[in-house]
């Protein structure tokens, strides 16, 4: 258990955030899951209107801090190549 007040308040803080980016998290693997479904069908323009969705929900997740920069570009990276590939 935390022993100073500093300690006490980063647990509450922790813990608020972690609700705040698993909400976050959740989305963005249902964004992910449409995209590929949307490309295994090979509805175009499903998976683009998809696709873009999911990339605008990693770089808003990324300016937050709840994903990685990197993790938002590979991601981002994936959905154009898919897009411009299988689709």
């Amino acid at each position: 258990m935390a022993n100073t007040k500093s300690a006490i308040k980063a647990v509450r803080k922790s813990a608020r955030n972690a609700v705040r980016n698993k909400t976050t998290i959740s989305r963005l693997k249902t964004l992910h899951k449409k995209f590929e479904q949307a490309t295994e069908k090979g509805d175009a323009a499903e998976a683009r209107a998809t696709g873009i969705a999911y990339a605008s929900a990693m770089d808003k997740a990324s300016k937050k801090g709840v994903v990685h920069k990197n993790a938002a570009s590979h991601a981002k990276s994936h959905v154009a190549k898919a897009t411009l590939t299988k689709v």
